[in-house]
C-alpha cells in the first residue's frame, strides 16, 4: 500500500532530480515526472520550493551527510532538498512529512537511500536551529542563491543587492493583461471579482491586474475565451515603450512565446505588419497558440532573427528585440535558474545580444526605434551592450528617457548608472527588466 502524498512527493523529487543531474529545466521536468491530476500542484509546489530555498538546504544537508554532496545521486540530493523544503517553509506535519518522502524514495528508485532519508529527516527535526545556523554562516546559505550570482550582484548592484535576492525568494503574482478590445482592465477585474478573486491594478501597467491568491489559469473562463493573457507587469512595458502606431510596420524578433506580440497588436490593431520572429519552431508554436486563442494574427517566421535571410530586406517603423539572455530577472518564477545558469556563459550571451542588436539595426528605417529588452539583472547583457553599441554606432540615439515619460505610475527605481531603464526585483512588484530605447537618425 502506498503511504499517503508519496506519489505527489516522488513526482516533486523526479522533477528536481532531472533539474540538478540533468540540467533540465524545472517546467519540462514536471512534465516528463507524469504526477496525477490530483498530485501535480503539490508536487510543482514543493519543486519549486525545493529549488527556491536549496542552496540553504543544500548547506544543512552536507551537515547530515556522512559522505560529500556531490558524492550523492541526484535522486538522493533531491530526496533530501524536497523533505528539507517540506519541514522548514511547507509547513507540512513533521510525520508526514518523512514519513511520505522516504517512501518516495522507494518509489523513484532509490530504495537504498531511504534509511539516509529517514535518519538525516530525523535528525533535521532535533537539531534544527544549530543546523540552520551552520548553514547560514555561508553566503549561499543565507541568501539561498549561488555564490557567483551574490557576488555578481554585489558589483554590479552595490547598494541594491540584499533586496534583489530577499525578492528572487519570494513568491511572484500571477498577473494578467487584459485583452484590450475584448475588454477593460475594470470589467475583468469586476468579472473576476463575481467568483471571489481579489485583484488589484498596477499603477504603470494600463492592462496589468495582479490577483491576491494566484490560481490555475486553466480554470479561468476569461483566459479560455481570450480575454486576458498572463505576463509580468514589468514585460507588459515593452508595447508602450515601442509606441507603434496606425499603418506602421512592426518586427517583433525573439518573440516566443509571443506574450508582446499579442500586446502589440492589441494596443495597435491598425498595424499594417508585425512579423513575429523565432528560432526555435516548437517556441514559435506556442506564438501562433497564443495569438489565436486572443484571436489575432502575425507573421510568424522560424529561424535566427540575426540571419538576413530571415528577415529579408524589408525596413521597420519599429524593432523589439527581447534578446535571449540569462533570465536572472524571473529567478523568483524560475528558481531552476539558480541551479542551471553558470557564469562561464555570460560573455557568450553577451556577444549574442550585441549580434542581434547591430544586425536588427539595419533593418530599422531612419527616424525608426528599436527596444532592446531582457529579463536579465546583469549589467554585462544591458546597459554594457547598449553602452558599446551607442559607442559603435554613429546614427543611434539613446531616448530612453523620454520614452518613459509614457509610463505614468513608476514608483522610484534604481539609477541605472549607463542607458536604459532598469526594474529590479522588489522594487515595483515585478520581475527584473531591462529597456533602452534606441532610435535612428533620420538622414
Amino acid at each position: 500500500m502506498t503511504e499517503s502524498g508519496a506519489d505527489s512527493r516522488a513526482a516533486a523529487v523526479r522533477a528536481v532530480a532531472a533539474v540538478l543531474g540533468h540540467g533540465v529545466m524545472l517546467e519540462a521536468a514536471l512534465e516528463a515526472a507524469a504526477a496525477a491530476p490530483s498530485d501535480r500542484a503539490f508536487a510543482q509546489a514543493l519543486a519549486f520550493g525545493a529549488l527556491r530555498f536549496g542552496h540553504r538546504l543544500r548547506r544543512v544537508a552536507v551537515q547530515l551527510l556522512p559522505r560529500p554532496w556531490d558524492d550523492q545521486k541526484p535522486a538522493v540530493q533531491a530526496l533530501l532538498l524536497v523533505g528539507l523544503y517540506q519541514l522548514e517553509y511547507a509547513g507540512t506535519a513533521p510525520h508526514a512529512a518523512v514519513s511520505a518522502t522516504v517512501a518516495a524514495a522507494r518509489m523513484v528508485g532509490a530504495t537504498g537511500a531511504a534509511g539516509l532519508i529517514n535518519a538525516c529527516l530525523r535528525r533535521y527535526q532535533r537539531e534544527r536551529e544549530a543546523l540552520l545556523a551552520g548553514a547560514d554562516e555561508t553566503q549561499a546559505g543565507r541568501w539561498s542563491h549561488p555564490d557567483w550570482f551574490a557576488e555578481q550582484l554585489m558589483r554590479d548592484w552595490p547598494d541594491h543587492w540584499e533586496r534583489i535576492l530577499e525578492a528572487n525568494n519570494a513568491h511572484p503574482p500571477l498577473t494578467l493583461r487584459a485583452r484590450r478590445g475584448r475588454i477593460s482592465r475594470d470589467s475583468l477585474a469586476a468579472e473576476l471579482a463575481e467568483t471571489g478573486m481579489v485583484t488589484h491594478a498596477v499603477s504603470f501597467a494600463t492592462d496589468a491586474l495582479d490577483l491576491e491568491v494566484p490560481t490555475d489559469i486553466r480554470s479561468l473562463p476569461a483566459f479560455v475565451a481570450g480575454r486576458c493573457s498572463v505576463q509580468d507587469a514589468a514585460a507588459q512595458l515593452a508595447a508602450p515603450l515601442l509606441a507603434a502606431g496606425p499603418g506602421m510596420r512592426v518586427l517583433d524578433a525573439c518573440a516566443a512565446p509571443g506574450g508582446k506580440t499579442g500586446h502589440l497588436l492589441e494596443l495597435v490593431p491598425g498595424l499594417s505588419e508585425l512579423v513575429a520572429v523565432d528560432i526555435d519552431a516548437q517556441r514559435a508554436r506556442r506564438i501562433r497558440d497564443n495569438l489565436a486563442r486572443l484571436g489575432l494574427t502575425a507573421d510568424v517566421r522560424i529561424g535566427d532573427a540575426a540571419n538576413p535571410q530571415v528577415i529579408g530586406e524589408a525596413l521597420y517603423d519599429r524593432i523589439l528585440l527581447d534578446a535571449p539572455c540569462s533570465g536572472t530577472g524571473v529567478i523568483r518564477r524560475h528558481p531552476d535558474i539558480k541551479w542551471l545558469r553558470r557564469p562561464r556563459e555570460l560573455p557568450g550571451l553577451a556577444a549574442r545580444q550585441r549580434d542581434l542588436l547591430q544586425a536588427l539595426w539595419r533593418h530599422l528605417k531612419p527616424g525608426g526605434r528599436l527596444v532592446y529588452a531582457t529579463c536579465s539583472v546583469l549589467r554585462a547583457e544591458n546597459m554594457a551592450v547598449v553602452q558599446g553599441f551607442l559607442r559603435e554606432t554613429a546614427d543611434a540615439v539613446d531616448v530612453t528617457n523620454s520614452a518613459s515619460l509614457a509610463l505614468t505610475g513608476l514608483p522610484p527605481l534604481p539609477e541605472p548608472r549607463g542607458p536604459g531603464l532598469v526594474l529590479l526585483p522588489g522594487y515595483a512588484g515585478t520581475d527584473g527588466f531591462y529597456y533602452a530605447c534606441l532610435e535612428r537618425r533620420a538622414t
